[in-house]
């Protein structure tokens, strides 16, 4: 890295708040990658953000350097928590991941596969019945409610409290309301303290059952510590609930502005599984997760110090020229689609990966086949950082 960041040493390269529009924050990411790779912005107590591909892959991928027990996203959680594994360093995250990870092997979520269907034409029928509705904010925030649902184990009581909850705090944890976050935030842990409650008292197979996954785990021979057990629960009960919402509604958009894209998809479901890698890379939904260096460390020219947190734009690095070939255009049969970052790299590169493909290859599918076309009406509304994409869009449909 011994080129130099060719934009000035000032206070302020960017604003991350001045526009949530999805074209005008990849324009303004297309700005940075040329003039200004290496990027600082003063919004949200000061942060940089690398927005080359390059730079940062290297960065995910060193985790001695770069390390998330400090502050693993921008904004980050107003009242400073850390739970595990996310903003945990290795070797301290890494029983926690294994735990989760086990419950995720392609067998289990093969077995998962018809009750999720069934979960989605349930949640996608209200839609198709008014023949109308918000694909985000309706199907794309239920539908996950119910996957998080069955991979916990849970109650079916449990998933329309889930996606309540969730949503409001999700939108207070954009906004830093600090209060609303506590409220639903408590809810949340209240949920994950009743299900490891549960599980001490009836464990399930490890491979099965996240909670009783983590119960098993062992460090030394000592079981993990039970707040942190909770904590990682508590994680688990919304990280499945930011992100598709929102990649859902970028992808359903996108849909709907291609109707010739939408029936070749629509006519050869096969292609489905390639198409989702493709959205994965065009429409990677976090701009703010972050690493702080554990020493000074230099990038293009431009000194970061301890403590300085570090926005790894996973969504710039998706549309690098310099990577991937006209970065802006969907391309179905890409020959390096594989090295997009949508699920990040390194140690930290999201275990539910294999569960959220399922869940949208499912999505996408159910949404395909139970329409003969759908238009996108009236206001998209973007996200706000740290994620980016479409949040809430209207979608006029076709029943089949």
């Amino acid at each position: 890295m011994t080129a130099v960041d060719p934009c000035p040493d000032k206070p302020d390269d960017f604003d991350p708040t001045a526009d949530n529009a999805p074209d005008r924050v990849h324009a303004m990411y297309r700005r940075l990658r040329a003039e200004c790779p290496v990027a600082h912005s003063s919004s949200y107590g000061g942060f940089w953000a690398l927005t080359r591909y390059r730079e940062v892959r290297a960065a995910a991928l060193d985790d001695r350097t770069f390390i998330s027990s400090v502050k693993a996203v921008v904004p980050s959680d107003p009242r400073g928590l850390r739970r595990p594994p996310l903003n945990f360093d290795a070797p301290a995250h890494t029983p926690y991941r294994r735990a989760l990870e086990r419950t995720l092997q392609r067998d289990r979520l093969q077995r998962l596969m018809p009750r999720l269907r069934r979960h989605a034409g349930k949640e996608l029928q209200p839609l198709l019945d008014r023949g109308h509705g918000d694909i985000a904010q309706e199907f794309g925030t239920r539908f996950p409610a119910w996957t998080t649902t069955e991979w916990l184990n849970l109650t079916p009581d449990v998933a329309p409290l889930l996606a309540e909850t969730s949503a409001r705090w999700v939108q207070a944890w954009r906004s830093q309301d600090k209060d609303i976050v506590n409220s639903t935030s408590q809810k949340l842990y209240d949920m994950a303290r009743e299900l490891v409650a549960d599980r001490r008292r009836n464990p399930r197979p490890v491979d099965e059952d996240p909670a009783s996954s983590l119960l098993s785990e062992r460090i030394d021979g000592v079981p993990l510590d039970p707040e942190h057990v909770v904590g990682a629960l508590r994680q688990s009960l919304v990280v499945g609930m930011v992100a598709p919402p929102i990649i859902l509604g970028s992808i359903a958009v996108h849909l709907a502005d291609d109707p010739e894209l939408q029936q070749r998809l629509r006519s050869r479901p096969e292609l489905i599984p390639d198409a989702l890698e493709e959205f994965l890379r065009l429409y990677a939904p976090y701009r703010g997760f972050a690493r702080t260096p554990s020493a000074p460390v230099e990038i293009l020219g431009r000194t970061i110090r301890p403590e300085e947190p570090v926005t790894l734009a996973y969504a710039s690095a998706n549309r690098d020229a310099a990577v991937f070939d006209d970065p802006d255009t969907f391309r179905i049969d890409r020959a390096n689609i594989a090295g997009h970052l949508a699920f990040g790299r390194g140690r930290h590169r999201c275990p539910g990966a294999p569960m959220a493909r399922t869940m949208l290859r499912i999505a996408l599918e159910e949404l395909l086949s139970r329409t003969t076309s759908f238009t996108a009406v009236g206001e998209r509304e973007g996200a706000r950082m740290p994620e980016l994409g479409i949040v809430s869009a209207e979608l006029q449909l076709t029943p089949a």
